[in-house]
């Protein structure tokens, strides 16, 4: 194909569109990269910078995105390209240029979410009981219920408002339950949920470090230790995506790491993952490297494992992998039974999310543990170096693994059903078929595989909430065993996030109506909080750029969450709640803004925004879009949703209108004519 003379402007694009998507089915690596590196030339030959970079981190090849990014002279495409860098969380540092750097950091995030939110009209902020909507349940017979078991305020509930007011107010700097001159609701916390209240002023300043860290800073000289691991942790949220020249969490969190509480550290750990999460940064590493190897505290020690994995992810780092299957060697069999011991085990995971083939030394090294968490071990390795690939063959040995029927100790099982969604998520095709699978598997299987379905199936579907698997998790969500139950409410909440979907929160008002069990609540409050993320403006959604791209840190962030539910009740329903903060790398906004290319100010344009329909191969010039309806930016973008402009007033700069989109002026347009 490259030394094809057919090949010319008008269709390589179609060429390559078609090389993009036929490479979802490529099983040997090989095969993959040699199909990648011919769309990534040919976009390179015919010009188009922006799309080259999109394959390119397709590729994870930083060399060619070095490459692509030098070789560019159009000062607007070098910026489109790092709005894209942006999004993917790449740490790529272009020498002698502030303005592209600043671009590149997500400095003008902030401003732009803000913006959106003002063009909505949804700046006022939210209470948690404008979210759960109580009164809307206000039947007689509920009415006499829960006067009859009213209860003050009790350390759950507001645990819950603490949770869901900061995943609701995300980004907009301002709550009425945190931010407040005169605020007590950090003292209506006890000691764990102090520290995720303080840490959740991290959320409400998302994006923005300079406001975030004033808010924050009171809080780091309390004497309570809870309150200070709370602002440690707050300040690595506040940071996450976000690069600033003065560089806040290496300045503030390492003092907090050397000395100081246990709480403390495992705080400024987790703190160092969330802000420099798909950094590769070899000074981070530093910090945390001898906590993993020579730490006693097994909560410490597998924190900074999961943040190593966090700031490494995809990137095969040698001295990383090496520290941390050294420890995992070491372990102890207690140590190994501690319920964190799988984030130990997720951060090395992560270390090789969606290389393939350069995973299977390591699978081969964690098989040499004796304990059953080496097979664990083993089995997440696989499915996240295979991670959005849709290799068949991996998801056969991943349903192989569910074969046995086995009442405990399964920890392995539920890895691969995982997995299996996690391997298959990429394309549609695959993701039907991993629907029918667990199907079979919910019926035949045991309950510690069955415990691991409604996690798969968000997984699946993060923040695209589909008729047919919101349906499946409402049934799950009645199911007889709790542990079950529990993890469809958390499903349904990731199914919708960010969605504001009213038929998910009709059936969670439901749920929470009914529900007596504390935990139980607990847990429907938090997929409350996660379905109205950003009042449902942000979303988890891992896939981008016309969902060519999967984001690694974002993924990171959504399977820290998902393994952490496969034990709930010795996690987010006991004292390690703050693990829900790892989603923040996952937190994007889901919206399109359009921006002038010279002030890089938003600017108003008409957009049809309707469901995105696949061209691939088809004759003529079909419509890309089927049932839009016209907007003028900016406006909110779903998933499974594509915009394009809808007069030619404006040239795209880049090849797909997501995110932040810098428009060019049309020299040839003529008023009056489409």
């Amino acid at each position: 194909l490259l030394d094809e003379t057919k090949v010319d402007t008008n269709n390589a694009s179609r060429i390559c569109l078609y090389l993009l998507r036929s490479a979802d089915f490529m099983a040997d690596p090989e095969d993959l990269s040699e199909i990648l590196h011919t769309a990534y030339t040919i976009y390179k030959t015919h010009g188009s910078a922006c799309d080259a970079l999109r394959v390119a981190l397709r590729m994870s090849d930083m060399d060619r995105v070095g490459e692509i990014m030098t070789s560019c002279e159009d000062e607007s495409t070098k910026q489109q390209m790092a709005f894209l860098l942006a999004r993917h969380r790449v740490n790529y540092e272009e020498e002698d240029n502030d303005d592209l750097n600043e671009i590149i950091g997500n400095g003008k995030l902030s401003g732009y979410f803000l913006h959106l939110a003002q063009d909505v009209d949804v700046m006022d902020p939210k209470t948690p009981d404008d979210i759960y909507k109580s009164h809307l349940a206000d039947t007689a017979a509920f009415v006499r219920r829960r006067d009859a078991n009213r209860q003050v305020d009790s350390a759950s509930t507001n645990l819950a408002n603490t949770f869901v007011n900061g995943f609701v107010n995300a980004g907009f700097r301002t709550d009425k339950l945190m931010t407040p001159e005169d605020t007590q609701w950090l003292y209506k916390n006890k000691e764990h949920g102090m520290l995720s209240a303080a840490a959740s002023l991290g959320h409400i300043f998302l994006w923005d470090i300079d406001e975030g860290l004033v808010a924050i800073d009171k809080y780091l000289y309390t004497k309570e230790d809870y309150i200070k691991a709370g602002a440690v942790l707050a300040i690595g949220v506040v940071s996450s995506g976000i690069r600033n020249e003065s560089d806040p969490p290496i300045a503030l969190l390492p003092d907090h790491l050397e000395e100081g509480s246990s709480i403390v550290k495992s705080a400024a750990c987790a703190a160092f993952g969330i802000a420099y999460a798909g950094s590769n940064r070899e000074d981070v590493m530093e910090y945390l490297l001898p906590l993993v190897s020579e730490g006693a505290n097994m909560t410490e020690v597998c924190l900074a494992s999961l943040s190593l994995g966090h700031i490494f992810v995809g990137s095969c780092n040698d001295e990383v992998a090496g520290a941390l299957v050294q420890r995992l060697m070491e372990a102890t069999d207690e140590e190994l039974e501690d319920p964190m011991a799988r984030f130990l085990i997720l951060g090395l995971g992560l270390l090789f999310f969606g290389r393939m083939e350069k995973g299977e030394a390591m699978i081969e090294a964690v098989k040499t543990v004796e304990h059953r968490m080496g097979k664990f071990a083993a089995t997440v390795i696989e499915s996240c170096a295979f991670a959005g690939t849709g290799n068949v063959l991996k998801v056969q040995e991943l349903l192989g693994a569910c074969a046995e029927h086995l009442n405990e100790k399964a920890e392995h099982q539920a890895a691969a059903v995982l997995g299996i969604a996690l391997v298959s998520m990429g394309e549609d095709v695959g993701s039907e078929m991993a629907l029918r699978a667990l199907d079979h598997l919910l019926h035949y299987c045991e309950l510690p595989i069955k415990r691991a379905i409604p996690l798969a199936l968000a997984l699946l579907n993060i923040s695209n909430p589909d008729y047919s698997f919101v349906d499946q998790m409402s049934r799950l969500s009645h199911d007889n065993d709790p542990e079950v139950a529990q993890a469809a409410i958390i499903g349904l909440g990731l199914l919708g996030a960010g969605t504001n979907n009213s038929r998910i929160a009709g059936l969670l008002r439901q749920l929470a109506e009914h529900g007596t069990d504390r935990n139980h609540t607990f847990v429907v409050r938090i997929a409350q909080g996660l379905l109205h993320m950003g009042k449902g403006l942000i979303g988890l959604n891992p896939f981008h750029s016309d969902r060519l791209l999967l984001s690694g840190v974002g993924m990171a962030g959504i399977l820290t969450v998902l393994h952490a539910c496969l034990d709930m009740n010795r996690t987010i329903l006991d004292k390690v709640h703050y693990i829900m903060f790892y989603l923040t790398g996952a937190m994007n906004p889901r919206m399109l803004v359009t921006i002038e290319e010279s002030t890089l100010e938003p600017i108003p344009v008409n957009v049809r925004v309707g469901m995105a329909v696949e061209t691939v191969g088809q004759a003529g010039r079909p419509k890309s879009i089927s049932g839009f309806q016209t907007h003028t930016t900016p406006v909110p973008i779903a998933a499974t949703e594509r915009a394009e402009l809808a007069s030619s007033e404006f040239l795209v700069t880049g090849s797909c209108l997501e995110g932040v989109v810098i428009l060019k002026k049309n020299p040839d347009y003529e008023p009056g004519v489409i």
